[in-house]
């Protein structure tokens, strides 16, 4: 590989099932086989994240999909354009309420997430007041949650006001009885079914297309001065994915995410070990050879900020912007660079 422009970088990440790629990278040495010193930096949220990013405190990040086409069109407040070489995640949210809700709604298990939605809308066409929260504004779960109530009623999907909350801080809201539900990624659903607090109501695979959750991003300009550095990053973290996929034994993951304080609730198989199971094949199937990114997931995007957003967008500029959200080249190279060093 040519030479790295630059080897110490400041990796952002939120506690996040999702975000385990990069630790795992870490773990096991890829970064610095990469010729990479890699710091992993802990946000306490997407907006900061995202801002960190943007202005050049982290190097590169562990990103929503959607920030990305909201860079494109300064619709973030801030303007400056992002791109990705590889996916994190792939449609992995979930929509949980109160177990209390649940119960005044007779949400039964065996409800799909139509029936689901049926009840909610009824209950709010009732005059009753509810909570939603989601993780940021520009996310596959803001969209997730208004696609799901539209199945039920569109008008009103819209109407529905959302409150912005960092995914650790999801559970604390709807114990203090702040929100009422949420849609997150995990393991935040799982924690709160496990510790009596949510239930698990819908998943977004039943509402919405298979399309990036989470990407690693970093700024075009970034990548426009560091191409080799992005490459062996990309690459780096393409060798981790490829193994938790494989890797026979997840303990030793599933005690990083307890280190990380990413889990934080008892499970294992012996204790909760349906949820354990589960949570083991949500990480080898977070992307399962589907880590490029590509411009269709970023048209479906900009799709949902105009039918949400009130925005308009030209058709004409739509391919373009998408297309310059995503790095293809960079994720090519790398991969081309783990196949021949596997084995």
């Amino acid at each position: 590989m040519s030479q790295i422009e630059k080897k110490q970088l400041q990796l952002g990440y939120i506690p996040l099932l999702d975000c385990i790629a990069l630790l795992w990278a870490k773990e096991r040495g890829y970064f610095e086989e990469m010729g990479l010193d890699v710091t992993l930096v802990k946000e306490a949220s997407w907006a900061s994240l995202r801002d960190r990013l943007a202005f050049g405190i982290l190097d590169a990040a562990h990103c929503l999909s959607a920030m990305l086409p909201a860079a494109a069109i300064g619709e973030d407040q801030i303007g400056i354009p992002l791109k990705t070489p590889l996916v994190l995640s792939k449609n992995r949210a979930y929509i949980s309420l109160s177990q209390k809700l649940c119960y005044e709604l007779s949400i039964q298990n065996a409800d799909n997430a139509q029936e689901n939605s049926a009840k909610l809308v009824k209950y709010l066409e009732q005059e009753q007041s509810i909570a939603l929260a989601h993780v940021f504004h520009h996310s596959i779960h803001h969209y997730c949650l208004r696609e799901w109530l539209a199945l039920s009623h569109l008008d009103l999907a819209k109407a529905i006001q959302l409150k912005t909350l960092p995914p650790p801080y999801m559970l604390d809201a709807l114990a203090s009885a702040s929100i009422d539900g949420f849609c997150v990624g995990e393991p935040w659903n799982t924690q709160g079914e496990i510790e009596g607090y949510s239930q698990i109501v819908a998943s977004s695979r039943d509402i919405i297309p298979e399309v990036a959750d989470k990407v690693l991003a970093v700024t075009e300009e970034w990548a426009a001065h560091h191409p080799n550095t992005v490459i062996a990053l990309t690459a780096a973290i393409l060798k981790a994915q490829q193994e938790l996929e494989t890797l026979s034994n997840l303990e030793p993951v599933w005690q990083i995410l307890i280190n990380f304080n990413i889990v934080r609730f008892q499970c294992s198989k012996s204790v909760h070990v349906k949820s354990y199971h589960a949570l083991e094949q949500i990480i080898r199937h977070l992307v399962v050879g589907q880590a490029a990114p590509c411009s269709e997931d970023m048209l479906w995007l900009f799709g949902q900020m105009q039918k949400w957003h009130d925005l308009t967008i030209e058709t004409t500029a739509l391919n373009e912007l998408s297309q310059r959200c995503i790095d293809q080249n960079s994720f090519e190279k790398a991969m081309q660079h783990v196949q021949s060093n596997t084995g």
